[in-house]
This record gives C-alpha cells, sequence and structure tokens, in this order.
C-alpha cells in the first residue's frame, strides 16, 4: 500500500491507501511514538486477513493523558489528573481530518471505523457515543477502567451500529485497585452493548498476555472484523 506522512495543524498524521481499488472503508487512529512505529505490520495484517479495500489514516496524540479522556479523573500514578480533551480531539477529526481524507483518498461513498488501543480504545468507544459518522469502532484493550465509564455507558444510547472489544486475558491480574476492574468492566459493558436496541453487531474477543502484548495486532483484528461485519 501507498503510504503518505503529512501535518494538520502541526499534527503528524500518516495515510495508507491501496492505488489500484476504491476504498470502501478509512479506517482511523489515534496513535502515539510507539503504534505509529507498529502502523505497518497493522495494515499488513489487515490487509492479509480481509477482502474489503480499505485505507487507514492515524495521527499522533501528544498528550496522551488529556487529548484522549473525555472528563477528569486521578491519574494512576503520581499526582495530577487526566484530562478531559476528547472533545477537542473529536471535533479535529470531523472538522480537519476527515475533510482532508476525502480530498486524498478522492472518495466520498465510504463508511469510517474509528478504532484505538488502551486510551485510544476508550476514546474510540466514548466517540461512538457522540456522533453517527462512524459505522464502527474499535476499542482494543480499551481503558474501561475510566472512572464514571459504566455509569456513562448505562446513560446514554450509542450512535456507532457497530462495536469491537477485546482485552489481554492476563490484563485483570494485576494488584493496581483502578485497573484490576478493567475484567468486570468490560464484560458488563459487553452485557450492556448486547443489550442496546441501537447496536446491529457487538463482539468481545479474548487475547493472549497482559496489556502490552501485540498491539499492533490486537488492533489489526478489531479492524478485520469491523469491515466484515458493516
Amino acid at each position: 500500500m501507498k503510504k503518505l506522512n503529512f501535518k494538520i495543524e502541526e499534527k503528524e498524521c500518516v495515510l495508507y491507501t491501496n492505488e489500484n481499488k476504491k476504498t470502501e472503508y478509512i479506517l482511523i487512529q489515534p496513535v502515539d511514538e510507539h503504534d505509529m512505529k507498529l502502523l505497518d505490520n497493522e495494515v499488513k495484517y489487515i490487509s492479509e486477513n480481509t477482502d474489503k479495500s480499505f485505507s487507514l489514516a492515524a495521527f499522533k496524540i501528544e498528550d496522551w493523558n488529556s487529548e484522549l479522556t473525555p472528563w477528569e479523573m486521578p491519574l494512576l500514578r503520581g499526582k495530577g489528573n487526566f484530562g478531559d480533551g476528547a472533545d477537542k480531539t473529536l471535533e479535529f477529526i470531523k472538522e480537519k481530518l476527515i475533510p482532508n481524507l476525502v480530498k486524498l483518498v478522492n472518495e466520498n461513498n465510504v463508511k469510517y471505523i474509528l478504532g484505538g488501543y488502551s486510551l485510544a480504545g476508550l476514546f474510540s468507544l466514548w466517540c461512538g457515543y457522540q456522533t453517527d459518522i462512524f459505522a464502527g469502532v474499535v476499542g482494543a484493550s480499551p481503558s474501561v477502567w475510566y472512572k464514571d465509564w459504566i455509569k456513562f455507558v448505562k446513560n446514554n444510547e450509542i450512535l456507532a451500529k457497530n462495536v469491537y472489544l477485546s482485552l489481554g486475558d492476563l490484563e485483570e491480574k494485576t494488584k493496581h485497585q483502578v485497573l484490576s476492574k478493567i475484567g468486570d468492566n468490560i464484560r458488563e459493558y459487553f452485557e450492556i452493548l448486547r443489550n442496546s436496541e441501537d447496536l446491529e453487531k457487538c463482539v468481545l474477543e479474548w487475547n493472549e498476555g497482559n496489556h502490552f502484548r501485540d498491539s499492533d495486532v490486537r488492533m489489526g483484528k478489531g479492524f478485520v472484523w469491523i469491515t466484515k461485519n458493516c
């Protein structure tokens, strides 16, 4: 696939496109420096596991603890708080990134899929409640331990029609008081989604290992599932 690096308002972006096929899906992913280095492998995994035509656009998050979270809560370690910058990041996607992608991909009739890992997974899921622009959202090892997340999803309707969740089977096996909630929370969240009349399809996939294992493949699995189901 062709790879293009560009900037929008000082945000580093990268776009993978298949020049020989009409794009059916545009996959959008907020990433950190580590994720950015793994994108080539992630795109390769997706290409090898779906017959759908897609482009993938990633943009770099500079402040992981403030740009992806919808409301504040204390940091897990040390002083300070997670921020409430999710609104601004979603606005960037809708008002800046997508209009640029329409020009670069030169397709109007596409489905947009938003996905992310860890806090970016939480952000992607949250965006699924804020707008119907995304046909599906991917939360790979998403930070659903986040304060008041379960309360939020119980009191809001999801607008995305398809949701992919995954978690490593060792992620809940931690002594950290907050992080240890991840297993119970994602099971409860999945049941909430399954009982939602607004949702078409959802799945919860369990992967081997802890939070830091195979993030590129886990993201790839999520995007593949969405392209096959919406």
